[in-house]
């Protein structure tokens, strides 16, 4: 669902500057698709860091897999 975005971000202008043209299908897929990898390296990289700095191990992920986070509605 998308909403009404009333500002326009420096990357949005950026990408609006370079990409004033339109694109065929297969071109725009190529781009969401470097756009999408760039962002997931960058999310990956920091987990990673996290992961090292808090000694985080499988067992970890293992023991959070489990447990319960939600509070009951009484």
């Amino acid at each position: 669902m998308l909403t009404k975005q009333t500002n326009i971000t420096n990357l949005q202008l950026e990408l609006m500057k370079i990409f004033s043209f339109q694109l065929e299908e297969k071109q725009l897929f190529e781009v969401k698709s470097i756009l999408a990898k760039y962002f997931a390296e960058k999310a990956s990289t920091e987990m990673d860091k996290l992961w090292n700095e808090k000694s985080w191990t499988n067992e970890t992920m293992e023991q959070w897999s489990k447990e319960h986070l939600r509070k009951s509605g009484k």
